[in-house]
């Protein structure tokens, strides 16, 4: 592994990799063991040679963001995990179309458009993610959704070419998208917006986060809402009407303050966390027959 590893690092060029990088660090639950190689590439161009050498060599990896909907084990992952962050974050106007590459937060994003008098964002300015996952998921809040200002993306296919495609192409749904079943990496993203005035593009963005502030555990560590919202339900009242609230083990609980999350309140593990998630899901199920589905990924050994 170790010598096939050195390929992958003789390809990253200018980008930043450290070995066994703790996970914690880059997770927004706060939990997770080191990845054998963590890797920040420069560019899509030096993340898809990387990649290539990853397939030939049956070298395992992952392509993260901003680590809000990711739960990494405690064990940490075997592998190499590619981050798409601060080295690929850079975002440009022409008229009122951003485009953008997918390491910038969404609360960055939102802001730079707010800057530029241009509406649309204001529901992304609190979801805690960056713009590649945003897309993958089709991430939404409140009255709003990545599909609803998405033209294009430009991605890393399973072919290894880099490409965009259309909004259409992305096949965007609730929590889903074509690129998440493709397996597709997103690299960027156009978006088209409209022209709006600063004062209440500014005001909408903050009467979003107050009532994101009284209504979420923002306190604590989470991955924002766990579970994805079943047909014709809400998880969260789900959740709350089967007497789970404050429910834990160990040091992760259901939030008391909104039984949608899945909090890290005192030190937790990951399996604390994942734990949690089965007990939960499992007592729903015996109470209600509905099925809940994680919308956080897990990742690595538990």
């Amino acid at each position: 592994m170790n010598n096939s590893l050195e390929r992958v690092l003789e390809a990253a060029g200018a980008s930043k990799c450290k070995w066994k990088e703790p996970m914690e660090n880059h997770t927004t639950f706060r939990v997770g063991g080191p990845a054998d190689l963590f890797v920040e590439p420069e560019s899509g161009e030096a993340l898809a040679a990387m990649v290539k050498i990853c397939r030939e060599e049956q070298i395992p990896f992952q392509i993260v963001g901003k680590g809000s909907n990711l739960l990494v084990g405690d064990g940490g992952y075997r592998g190499v995990i590619f981050h798409i962050g601060e080295t690929m974050a850079e975002v440009h106007r022409t008229g009122t179309v951003l485009e953008a590459q997918a390491g910038i937060t969404l609360s960055a994003l939102a802001k730079f458009a707010w800057e530029n008098g241009l509406t649309g964002l204001e529901f992304a300015a609190g979801i805690p993610g960056s713009l590649g996952g945003a897309v993958v998921m089709n991430a939404g809040a409140y009255d709003g959704e990545m599909k609803d200002v998405l033209t294009e993306a430009r991605i890393l296919d399973q072919n290894g070419e880099l490409r965009w495609i259309s909004l259409e192409e992305m096949e965007l749904a609730y929590r889903s998208s074509r690129i998440m079943r493709e397996g597709w990496v997103v690299l960027g993203a156009r978006m088209n917006l409209t022209r709006g005035a600063g004062e209440e593009i500014l005001a909408k963005m903050q009467d979003l986060a107050e009532r994101r502030r009284s209504k979420q555990p923002l306190e604590y560590p989470s991955a924002g809402s766990t579970f994805k919202r079943p047909e014709g339900y809400f998880a969260g009242k789900l959740i709350q009407d089967a007497g789970l609230a404050g429910y834990s083990v160990g040091g992760a609980c259901v939030s008391e303050k909104h039984c949608g999350f899945v909090i890290n309140r005192d030190h937790a593990t990951a399996a604390d966390i994942r734990q949690v998630c089965l007990d939960v899901a499992a007592e729903v199920y015996r109470q209600t027959g509905v099925t809940l589905e994680l919308e956080v990924r897990c990742l690595g050994d538990f």
